[in-house]
This record gives C-alpha cells, structure tokens and sequence, in this order.
C-alpha cells in the first residue's frame, strides 16, 4: 500500500509522500481561484465548487473563504449551503446529505495524529470519515470531530464540539456536544423560540 491508499484506508500515513504534496497544492489552487472571485462574478460560484468537490447535488453555494484539503474526498448532496469560513480537513471521506446548512466559521476534522509525543513525532497522521445526514443545520463556530456520524434532521447549536455520533431528530448542543431534545411536530409553527409563523410555511 503506498501513503495515499493508507490514507483512504483510515491508517497511519505521511502526508508528504506518493503524490499527496502535489494533490493538495493542486486543490489549493483551485480554492485559491475560488476564494479570490471578484464579487461581479458570483455566478460563477456552483461551477467552481463542482470542480472542487468530488460529488455534488446540482444546487450548491459555499460562500468565500472556504479551505479544504483535497475536495475529492468530499460528497454533498442536493441544496447546500455553507456560510462564510466552512473548513474541511478531508482526509478522511466527508459525506454530506441532501437539504444541509451550514453557520459561518463550521469545521469538519476528518484529520487527527497519535496521541503520544514519541508517535506524533514520527509524522504518521490519519483521516477517519465523517458522516452527515440529511436536512441538518450546524450552527456558528462548531467543530466536528473524525468519526462522528451526525443523524437526518439535526441541529448542532453553536459553538458545539461533536465528538461522538448524534442520531436523527434530534437538537444537540455544547462542548462536548450532547442531546438535549428531540424535535417534535410542536417545533413546526414555530421559528425562534416561542415565536410563531405569521405566513403560510407550506
């Protein structure tokens, strides 16, 4: 196995062997040329993003700044949508749903390194997959962790660090991130805290 199958496989692996320097430099260009879009141009935004990401819906919009590492290790599905500052380490696969939002300045950490100093030190690092499901909204400044499984139609509240899996329907919230309810059909009138619609939301 070279370094980049190691890589895929969620091994320990050196990030600057068999090509994966140059596959990253090769990503960062086209993030550069996407970030560095004249404001005149934003029509331009979908088309570059497809030619970023790996697999995509056709309805896709990731506002400026955006980083990641590779963009082919990433899949999205239809409508989504990431504000401003959205980082992906995607050295493990990221996978994303259908329906998803994401608040400015979200990080999805695929990546991680040994914890003892004597192995970091060796340069070995790994990528465990994340998974998201459908209709999830993350909220501001969240992190979320390699590993995690995060469920169809969850909320992560702001400021969260997700480090263990979130099953669906659910509003989970904190550092470390922990359930604190299920969303209910009661949730359905409403659209911040104890306010309700005063338009039709058919």
């Amino acid at each position: 196995m070279n370094q980049r199958e190691r890589m895929l496989a969620g091994l320990p692996y050196k990030a600057w062997l068999d090509g994966l320097t140059e596959e990253r430099t090769a990503c960062r260009q086209k993030i550069y040329d996407f970030n560095m879009l004249p404001p005149k141009e934003r029509k331009k935004i979908p088309e570059m993003l497809k030619y970023i990401i790996g697999k995509t819906g056709e309805n896709i919009w990731i506002e400026a700044p955006f980083q990641c590492d590779y963009g082919w290790n990433i899949e999205v599905g239809e409508n989504f949508f990431a504000n401003y500052n959205f980082t992906v380490l995607d050295i493990g696969k990221v996978t994303i749903g259908a329906n998803v939002q994401i608040a400015p300045n979200v990080s999805l950490y695929t990546a991680g390194h040994p914890i003892h100093p004597e192995s970091r030190n060796t340069g070995y690092e790994y990528g465990i997959p994340i998974t998201i499901g459908d209709n999830v909204w993350i909220g501001g400044n969240s992190v979320i962790l390699p590993g995690v499984t995060i469920g169809n139609n969850v909320i992560i509240g702001a400021g969260s660090v997700v480090s263990k899996n979130i099953p669906d329907n659910m509003i989970a919230v904190g550092n470390p991130c922990r359930v604190i309810r299920e969303i209910t059909e009661e949730d359905r009138k409403y659209y911040y805290k104890n306010r309700e619609f005063d338009v039709p939301i058919e």
